[in-house]
């Protein structure tokens, strides 16, 4: 597997080996011990899997507070997707500044997002399914989101998009007291 640094300490970009032949491929999308040797050491307690029907549908930014943070291990099982995280650790050198992967079923990329960052992604192609793995289970008293439209995220789209209404009704960054605290190197 390689596994590549990104902008954001902590944040990482995992691209499992396939191994293909006139079947199809295979390919191991997360292997504990051989992620703890690389220095990512996480318990996934929960797999999550979503559908989205159109393209421009755009999920986030999403996070869940302490003591339920979650670290996520996000997927393209179908289509294609723009799939961001944006640093929400008071005190980072890089609080405010977001990443954006394409993440796609072609590709197989992987974007590991630990604890103490938002996450977000918007559909590029029709019946595009995200499938990420979570460090904690969900609490609902710990579900939080910000504002799709004010981190400054270039999202790269054609028109509006199809957003809940939890979404569209999210605080702005300009008003999120983050949870999250930056505890030096990541």
């Amino acid at each position: 597997m390689l596994i590549e640094d990104t902008a954001l300490p902590g944040v990482k970009l995992l691209t499992p080996h396939r191994f293909g032949d006139a079947r199809g491929f295979f390919c191991e999308s997360w292997n504990r011990r051989r992620m703890a040797e690389a220095g990512l050491d996480y318990d996934f307690v929960q797999d999550n899997h979503s559908l989205s029907e159109t393209a421009g549908t755009l999920r986030g930014l999403h996070f869940q507070a302490p003591p339920h943070a979650q670290a996520k291990l996000v997927r393209c099982g179908r289509g294609v997707l723009f799939d961001v995280a944006v640093d929400i650790r008071r005190g980072s050198p890089t609080y405010g500044h977001w990443i954006g992967v394409e993440l796609s079923f072609d590709n197989g990329r992987q974007l590991l997002i630990p604890e103490g960052f938002l996450h977000g992604f918007v559909t590029r192609a029709p019946m595009s399914e995200i499938i990420y793995k979570c460090s904690d289970y969900y609490a609902p008293e710990c579900d939080g989101a910000v504002r799709w439209d004010s981190a400054g995220i270039d999202w790269d789209l054609g028109g509006a998009p199809v957003l809940s209404d939890k979404d569209a009704n999210a605080p702005s960054f300009a008003d999120f007291n983050s949870p999250f605290v930056w505890e030096g190197a990541a």
